[in-house]
């Protein structure tokens, strides 16, 4: 819907996608959990479900579809 590449992990099914998680979140394994990597290369991370949040980090402005 926003032409957003994405790799989808499926921590239930794959213990190393499952260490990779624990490791970028500080030990939280619940889910959604979001890691995006911005072009510059900085990394930020969203626990559990914040639209604004993930608005904010992608440069999403708000109430555009």
């Amino acid at each position: 819907e926003k032409s957003l590449s994405f790799t989808e992990k499926l921590v239930d099914l794959d213990e190393t996608a499952k260490t990779e998680m624990a490791a970028s979140s500080g030990g939280f394994l619940g889910v959604p959990f979001v890691s995006v990597v911005k072009d510059d290369g900085t990394k930020e991370t969203v626990v559990g479900f914040d639209k604004g949040k993930l608005n904010a980090i992608l440069g999403i402005q708000q109430g555009i579809i």
